[in-house]
């Protein structure tokens, strides 16, 4: 997200089309990020939400990986690049604004903005509009009965395979990621240590781990979005009950483990935003390698194209590839 959104949010203030919330009133800002300051005369008392935990950790002291509480004089809503959670955002605002408060909405023309504005109105909710900053602000008064909408917007979770579930918003939310696949499938079937799972999302590689590897002693699960942490919670429990797992809200490319492992697996991210960016899966393997006991493995699976090798000799003492397909490659390293 880029700081223009930021500003788009804040464009009806500037113009007056939304009177700036005073001392004594609750904000709720769903989706906040860093970047600016809130415009003059904002003295609401501001909860900000996040559970991103790179933009976490950015935020001021007080922010909220979920939303907690109802009846706010008002919320802010910044837009990302899922629909559905974007439709879940204007929900959950819905739900947590009194009768009357305003909802404030923004986000670029990449992020969906003006579909979500069709969906709004679609809906029959009264809202106002302005373009600015390359993107759209969006603003209304939570309505009197606002049941109807909130069905409508609020998008369930979904089921992966027939025993998983996740959620808009988290990476391959709604089938399982061909990459993970193909690294579930080159996992160790003799594994006996402490392993950690870097990038866990909803679970999915944890638990063919403790499948394939049944006398697996733990498994720790690192991830930076806190909601598909709190997926993968359920679906370990459920898949795996007796597993002993641990789960980690962390930001590893800034905040390494504490402990060492035997074996680390990943499927590392690769983007930021809108643009691919390998550094992110580097900062990864290198933290890998840092928690990584001697001798020990990682198992990476990555898009063919990334130059990840490189950084694996550059970081330990033998590393090759196990195999490819079309899209994929199943990376190997040892300390």
């Amino acid at each position: 997200m880029s700081r223009d959104a930021l500003k788009t949010l804040f464009h009806p203030f500037a113009t007056g089309a939304v009177p700036v919330p005073l001392a004594g009133e609750r904000v709720l800002f769903l989706g906040a990020e860093a970047g600016l300051g809130f415009p003059e005369g904002f003295a609401a008392k501001v909860t900000a939400v996040q559970p991103f935990r790179p933009m976490f950790r950015f935020l001021p002291e007080g922010t909220l990986p979920e939303a907690e509480g109802h009846d706010h004089d008002m919320a802010l809503v910044l837009c990302g690049k899922h629909k559905g959670e974007n439709e879940n955002r204007v929900a959950e605002a819905l739900e947590r604004v009194r009768q009357g408060g305003m909802i404030i909405v923004a986000g670029g023309k990449e992020d969906g903005i003006q579909p979500l504005r069709n969906t709004l109105l679609k809906l029959g909710i009264q809202l106002d509009y302005s373009p600015k900053y390359h993107g759209v602000a969006i603003w209304l008064a939570r309505p009197q009965d606002a049941t109807a909408a909130i069905q409508a917007l609020k998008k369930l979770p979904v089921t992966v395979e027939g025993r998983f579930q996740a959620a808009p918003g988290m990476f391959s939310h709604d089938r399982v990621d061909p990459g993970s696949e193909l690294l579930a499938e080159r996992l160790p079937t003799d594994f006996d240590g402490n392993a950690a799972d870097f990038g866990a999302g909803w679970g999915y590689l944890t638990v063919r781990l403790a499948e394939q590897a049944p006398r697996v002693n733990r498994i720790d699960l690192f991830e930076a979005d806190y909601k598909a942490l709190e997926f993968a919670r359920v679906n370990v429990a459920r898949n795996c009950p007796n597993l002993n797992a641990r789960f980690f809200w962390q930001d590893l490319a800034v905040e390494p483990p504490k402990e060492k492992y035997d074996l680390v697996i990943m499927n590392p991210p690769f983007h930021e935003a809108q643009a691919a960016d390998p550094e992110l899966g580097k900062a990864m393997i290198r933290t890998a390698a840092s928690a990584l006991r001697g001798n020990g493995r990682l198992m990476l699976v990555a898009n063919r194209g990334l130059p990840y090798e490189p950084v694996l000799k550059e970081e330990f003492r033998e590393s090759g590839e196990t195999c490819r397909n079309a899209r994929f490659k199943v990376l190997w390293a040892r300390k």
